[in-house]
């Protein structure tokens, strides 16, 4: 467990100085202070392509016109990613009207057990407007990547079975499609309902 820790901190520098950076090159324009890190200009999660729950083809431009809110995670998560997804269903219930011009999805690290019917059960217990997003090993490797989020494979059982370790973190965009604001799993309902209502203006 604190190898997981340590690298999911060093996966959060990393993002971080990524932060930093684009902080900085859109110093010039008035920007809304959000609770969490201001990623604007750093372009995460451009390459994201897979497909939801329902086998339809997902990319960013699906939501233009949406602040949607992505988390990486997996169905048989036994901590955090309930608990994630628990917080934004309150997210969801305190934004009240503006909720449907939210997209929520989880976009799952073991596309090995995690079938999109699989999915669609898990992710809809918690708001029926909430997405799984899935693909093939590759697919998902390299949407990962454009996020810059770390998942890995970890065996358990004596390898009979195993877990999977992953960034835990709230990826913001804008109605654009635009990254601007990277959130630990920790920051609260109250400061991703802030967060949100800054970018939906």
């Amino acid at each position: 467990m604190s190898v997981f820790f340590t690298q999911r901190r060093a996966v959060l520098r990393g993002a971080t100085a990524v932060v930093l950076a684009g902080a900085l090159s859109a110093c010039s324009d008035p920007a809304p202070s959000f609770k969490g890190n201001d990623i604007t200009g750093t372009g995460l999660g451009k390459a994201l392509a897979l497909n939801d729950h329902n086998g339809e083809a997902r990319t960013l431009q699906d939501f233009e016109g949406k602040v949607m809110v992505a988390f990486f995670g997996f169905t048989q998560c036994p901590d955090v990613c309930p608990t994630a997804l628990a917080e934004l269903s309150q997210v969801m219930e305190k934004l009240g009207p503006d909720a449907d011009r939210v997209q929520v999805l989880l976009i799952s690290v073991d596309p090995e057990r995690d079938t999109p019917e699989i999915l669609k059960q898990y992710v809809t217990s918690f708001d029926p407007r909430f997405l799984g997003l899935t693909g093939t090993p590759d697919q998902v490797k390299k949407t990962a990547a454009s996020f810059k989020a770390y998942y890995a494979k970890v065996p358990t059982d004596n390898g009979a079975n195993y877990t999977m370790d992953h960034t835990a973190a709230f990826y913001l965009f804008d109605g654009k499609g635009e990254s601007r604001v990277l959130a630990n799993s920790t920051i609260g309902v109250d400061a991703m309902v802030h967060d949100i209502k800054a970018l939906l203006g």
